[in-house]
């Protein structure tokens, strides 16, 4: 995962995802991107290579909702191999929105069905990152290349942006998202969201332009009114 460009941490002592970690900063390679090495990456597993650059917190995470488990599918499916023998690659793909209370465990669905993507045999370069972070990220400022980052974030194979919703909104969020959105939309890149707000209060925070293109791109899904963080706790 790539949030604000922290280093990944590792599962407790595991050796093998720390021999990969220095493989992948010696060749300058983000772990994120690393669920596609090339084949002289053959002792780690695309298992491996994904929880090296997932957060500790979700690295056991398994997708089991329904709707969740039906877009795994159809990415796997629609996956395809860049030559012949070639490993198939994430390239497009179907988008879903989750909806639901905090803690109703929308995370942990989209965090397990990148895992159960990978699982499946097929590859895949991700990026997550939390709305509050993206717009942290893209927002102008000296020595930084906005446009970059938010071309980086566009034409990833498969996104995660967590909380949509939770950032102040105003005319420079919406419109960042809209083009981020539209961008993502138009190549039919696969994105998982996820977003405290119910799904018909969407349109007010991110504007029409915004949610036209998810209800276009994206199966909707909105989680039990059930915070499963306090209810663990409990």
């Amino acid at each position: 995962m790539h949030t604000r460009h922290r280093e990944p941490q590792l599962i407790g002592n595991e050796g093998a995802l720390e021999r990969m970690a220095r493989i992948l900063a010696a060749r300058n390679i983000d772990p994120a991107d690393a669920a596609a090495l090339p084949d002289d990456s053959k002792q780690f597993s695309p298992l491996d290579a994904l929880l090296a650059g997932m957060p500790p917190r979700y690295q056991a995470a398994v997708a089991d909702h329904p709707t969740v488990l039906d877009w795994v599918r159809e990415v796997t499916e629609a996956a395809v191999a860049p030559s012949r023998g070639a490993r198939r690659q994430v390239t497009t793909g179907p988008s879903l929105l989750m909806a639901g209370v905090v803690g109703a465990g929308k995370t942990h669905q989209a965090y397990g069905a990148v895992r159960a993507v990978v699982q499946s045999g097929v590859g895949v370069r991700w990026r997550a990152t939390t709305a509050a972070d993206l717009y942290a990220d893209l927002r102008p400022r000296p020595g930084a290349d906005s446009e970059r980052e938010l071309a980086a974030f566009s034409r990833c194979p498969l996104l995660i942006i967590d909380d949509l919703g939770a950032a102040k909104a105003s005319e420079w969020v919406e419109e960042v998202t809209y083009r981020l959105i539209n961008r993502r939309y138009n190549y039919e890149l696969p994105t998982l969201i996820t977003t405290n707000l119910a799904i018909r209060d969407l349109r007010a925070y991110l504007g029409d332009r915004v949610t036209s293109r998810l209800a276009q791109m994206t199966t909707r899904v909105e989680f039990e009114a059930v915070d499963r963080r306090r209810h663990t706790a409990a």
